[in-house]
């Protein structure tokens, strides 16, 4: 139970039917078990998904990885022991190449993104920023390059929680004349980037609302051939914008809270990537990804888990146990999650250690109870075996906090 006498409240689903894979499209091949959160701790999702365990809107859900057409692994990596490969460096001057130069790079079909080659910002259809915006810092992304072996040279700017947007209207500047030979291409583009609650009481997240779903609908049909229908805004807010987590704070918590959040990346005032990520007692936990398009060259995956990882660092520093950073699901078939390979993360364990199914917690008729307790009012009750299977899942620490809905 959390501070304040908040519960988790859930409905399980078991696993046995199965339904149509995301990854490999596969109609009847994907088995998991599940259950509907109508309401979830951050404490009790961080037990969850330290089980193997994750999210998809208000569905939490487990991967059957003896039945499953795609076996799914949780990965994670410590965020204070990570060093950045070469492949890493490289993409870091790739993107720093965009923002000061305008160079988009040819892409490379090894690199797991798909979409068409483009080898400029001028084919990408992407308009030279106003005189006004002509500026980027430069430093290092510090966070992610502390090894000796880094080259910090051709980095990003470091993230902050928060930043504006949208840059306010500066005084007209005269017209730049380049110079003889100068092209596009030296322009140099203004990236920021914005951390926003996943809520429609925030006005951030409430006035980029209508662009983000726009854009989740674009990366949707352009980069898995989702058909319209199936990436419109309904299945935007239900997919990544409904979340059991209740946003919480606490003492030694970081400043921006625990919840649910989309780290947003503007570029010259419009959004063209945005992360969807839950912060947690111990870890940031990436939800997903999705971006333009049009930059499906520059490696947004890797670079965003990047950016995450520096993320993750400064929220260490505030709050020392928060220290891991999870990437999600890792399906070894599915080659737009080859750069998760090259993040060199490991595997989350899973030992069920159920040991009372007695004292599991349930929630009849408005009234808290242990399953024994259940189980007597309901004479005759056949859930037994459901209840155990449940709890088998969770664990016994979790089973004893998280509240099992009985009808």
């Amino acid at each position: 139970m959390a501070a304040g006498g908040s519960y988790s409240i859930v409905e399980y689903f078991g696993g046995d039917g199965g339904y149509r894979c995301g990854y490999c499209k596969h109609e009847n091949g994907n088995f998991s078990h599940g259950m509907w959160s109508h309401t979830m701790t951050v404490q009790d999702y961080q037990d969850l998904i330290d089980r193997g365990w994750r999210r998809s809107g208000k569905y939490v859900y487990k991967p059957l990885m003896n039945k499953t057409c795609c076996p799914q692994y949780t990965i994670r990596c410590h965020a204070l022991n990570f060093h950045p490969s070469k492949t890493h460096k490289k993409t870091l001057k790739k993107v720093n190449r965009f923002l000061s130069k305008g160079e988009m790079p040819v892409e490379r079909h090894d690199e797991g993104l798909e979409g068409e080659p483009m080898d400029s910002a001028h084919e990408a259809g992407v308009q030279p920023p106003r005189q006004d915006l002509l500026k980027i810092d430069h430093s290092e992304v510090q966070d992610i390059s502390t090894s000796p072996d880094t080259d910090t040279t051709n980095s990003t700017a470091p993230i902050t929680p928060r930043e504006d947007a949208v840059p306010a209207p500066a005084e007209k500047t005269p017209n730049v004349t380049p110079k003889s030979g100068q092209s596009h291409r030296m322009c140099i583009f203004n990236m920021s980037v914005r951390l926003v609650p996943v809520s429609f009481e925030d006005p951030d997240f409430l006035a980029s609302y209508e662009q983000s779903a726009a854009l989740y609908a674009r990366y949707q049909t352009t980069v898995h051939g989702d058909s319209p229908y199936e990436c419109g805004e309904s299945e935007f807010k239900r997919f990544l914008c409904d979340s059991p987590l209740e946003a919480e704070t606490a003492p030694d918590g970081p400043d921006v809270g625990y919840g649910s959040f989309h780290q947003q990346y503007w570029l010259d005032g419009r959004i063209v990537a945005v992360g969807v990520l839950d912060i947690l007692p111990s870890c940031v936990s990436s939800v997903y990804l999705y971006y333009h398009p049009e930059f499906s060259s520059l490696s947004l995956g890797t670079y965003s888990a990047l950016r995450e990882i520096a993320f993750t660092r400064q929220l260490q520093q505030q709050s020392p146990k928060l220290a891991y950073y999870y990437l999600g699901f890792y399906v070894h078939s599915c080659p737009k999650m080859r750069y998760k390979v090259r993040s060199s993360f490991s595997c989350i364990g899973d030992a069920c250690a159920l040991k009372e199914l007695g004292r599991v917690l349930v929630l009849h008729r408005r009234t808290v109870m242990p399953y024994a307790a259940y189980a007597r009012k309901r004479k005759g009750s056949n859930d037994e075996k459901e209840v155990e299977q449940y709890a088998s899942l969770l664990g016994q620490t979790c089973a004893e906090k998280i509240l099992l809905y009985r009808a």
